[in-house]
């Protein structure tokens, strides 16, 4: 018969604690929160207050319903008050030692029937339940912040937490409206060990000034859809609690990329922990405030980017949805586009693709039958590549084939007037091995546009060592011009997005191969973990298999970084045929 949780304690009233008592009383539950001191204690009262006040002006909650919360909560400092509790939480600050002298001192306390649980991040729950006398009662239930708000929880087993333990809190999680996954005891769990490898890359990104942390962040907001960059999520953890799940990640599993990049521990050690000490990787208005202020780094308006280079015509090579998107971007900015096709259908493709994209604008009330004519004003379409002669800029977005490509900039080299630039869309391959078949290496640059392109804003600008400042400058300033959001970076594999997005989805895939945890389970851990907008499988079907396979074998040869190297299952599922949505089976089976 499954246990009764009628009275719930909980140990520690910081933010995270005070996020579970609000959680079990706004459900009805009786709550006896501890803390070590009054002072503490008023503190944690102080966090319910703020956070019930805040649902109370949202109207998620009446002020009848706030009052019933606290009605539900004994605040007291006196751990031997949980000895009538069915469950107790300990949430106090993430140290071992100090966890497991809470836990040993609970299981003393209550009674023989009562389950304990530790909101460990990262910690090992194994490690902390060896404190007890009764291992075997003792559940990991890890929250996340902010407690009330976040559907996500994982429900962390030990090798001897008992079956009935976890199917009893598993079913009070349902009555608490959250979403649980059940996972086994490894650093990290299933959300922080993909989410923390994908940050500490970031970091070293920044780290090697290979871009701005404004570009790394807006590169993953606007081309990965995340509400967050990942430098101003660390700011938003702590850079001292993300350094220490790090370093735990990195003890217990020793693999590199979870090794905490150099410059946060530099940061740490200079109290630049982010939002809470008021600085980070960003700067902010005041400890504990959200509100950015410029500070040293931050780009001043007066050094947005300028046209160097005089831009009225834009050339496109290219037929594919691709190619198709940036003519529409082009001409909807009111440039005149000369695109160039293979063959006179494939270039009426083009057109005609570009007419229904404006159909279904004019249909939503976003353009009008003027706006559409003057867009298809704009295009001229051709299959003679010597029409190239006469444009500013031309991008290139065949198909993602180098030889391919460098012959085509050969011929572009002969063809294009001298000062107009050479773009290449390529999203893997190295821009300079496309320079370097011209004989204007200095106007080669990389334009990596996101699809669909009339819809995603996010341009990828890729200098190589040759490019020109006046180059990159223009295409920059082209970009905004275009309604764009532009990047700067340097030519890399994977540029900014794929290198931090492959590694991530690659993480995910050893982790099933690991059976560690499901796709499924990994897919909801991400998408209410970490708010991500599609979960690292359900992804991987639309990118298609293939496609990340060939990314991630270019990013293992250019880093030779172990970790890089292409999860076994990916490269046999890609053997099998199962490339994701587009073949109807991928890491789901989409043919029913």
């Amino acid at each position: 018969m499954a246990r009764e949780f009628n009275q719930v304690g909980v140990i520690g009233l910081g933010t995270m604690g005070a996020g579970i008592v609000e959680v079990f009383a706004r459900n009805g539950f009786d709550v006896v929160g501890v803390e070590q001191g009054t002072e503490q204690l008023e503190r944690g009262r102080g966090h319910i207050q703020h956070s019930t006040d805040r649902a109370v002006r949202r109207e998620k909650i009446t002020t009848a319903e706030q009052q019933a919360i606290f009605d539900h909560v004994t605040f007291t400092t006196n751990i031997d008050d949980v000895a009538d509790c069915d469950l107790v939480v300990e949430a106090v600050v993430e140290s071992l030692d100090l966890k497991r002298d809470v836990i040993s001192r609970l299981d003393k306390i209550v009674g023989d029937n009562a389950v304990l649980a530790t909101n460990t991040s990262s910690l090992s729950v194994t490690e902390i339940s060896a404190a007890t006398d009764h291992p075997s009662r003792v559940v990991g239930m890890h929250f996340f912040n902010p407690a009330p708000v976040q559907k996500f929880l994982e429900l962390v087993r030990t090798v001897v937490t008992s079956p009935d333990v976890i199917e009893d809190v598993e079913a009070l999680a349902g009555k608490l409206d959250k979403s649980p996954v059940v996972a086994g005891d490894k650093a990290g769990f299933i959300a922080n060990a993909l989410l923390f490898g994908y940050l500490n890359h970031a970091a070293s990104m920044y780290d090697s000034q290979y871009a701005s942390r404004e570009d790394i962040d807006a590169a993953m907001r606007f081309g990965c859809g995340y509400p967050m960059g990942p430098l101003a999520l660390l700011d938003l953890i702590g850079l001292d609690t993300a350094y220490e799940i790090l370093d735990t990640m990195y003890r217990q599993g020793r693999d590199r990329l979870h090794a905490p990049a150099p410059v946060l521990k530099q940061m740490v050690t200079a109290g630049l922990l982010g939002r809470k000490s008021g600085r980070g990787f960003y700067t902010y208005e005041a400890p504990d405030s959200p509100v950015v202020v410029a500070d040293s780094l931050t780009p001043s308006a007066d050094s947005a980017p300028q046209l160097r280079r005089d831009i009225a015509k834009v050339g496109v090579i290219g037929t594919g949805t691709m190619a198709s998107g940036i003519v529409e971007v082009f001409a909807k900015a009111g440039y005149d586009v000369t695109y160039v096709g293979r063959s006179a259908t494939k270039v009426d493709a083009v057109r005609e693709r570009i007419t229904r994209s404006l159909d279904k604008a004019i249909q939503r009330g976003k353009l009008d039958e003027d706006a559409k004519s003057d867009v298809l004003g704009h295009l001229t379409g051709t299959t003679e590549l010597e029409a190239m002669a006469d444009v500013d800029i031309v991008v290139e977005a065949i198909a993602e084939d180098l030889d391919i490509k460098k012959a085509l900039f050969e011929n572009l080299d002969e063809i294009c007037k001298p000062g107009a630039i050479l773009a290449t869309t390529t999203s893997s391959l190295p821009v300079i091995e496309c320079a370097s078949v011209t004989k204007r290496p200095d106007d080669v640059i990389g334009m990596h546009f996101f699809n669909p392109a009339p819809v995603m804003k996010l341009v990828e600008v890729v200098s190589t060592v040759r490019t020109n400042a006046d180059v990159a400058e223009t295409v920059l300033a082209l970009c905004a011009n275009v309604g764009k959001h532009a990047v700067s970076c340097g030519d890399r594999a994977g540029f900014i997005v794929n290198a931090l997005l492959f590694p991530y989805l690659n993480d995910a895939v050893r982790m099933v191969e690991a059976h560690y945890a499901t796709a499924d389970d990994i897919d909801t851990a991400m998408k209410l973990g970490c708010a991500l907008p599609m979960g690292p499988f359900e992804l991987l079907d639309v990118v298609g298999n293939d496609v990340s396979l060939a990314i991630q074998r270019t990013l293992y040869l250019e880093f030779r970084e172990p970790g890089f190297a292409p999860a076994p299952l990916l490269e046999h599922l890609v053997t099998a045929g199962y490339l994701g949505r587009k073949t109807q089976r991928g890491f789901r089976d989409y043919s029913a």
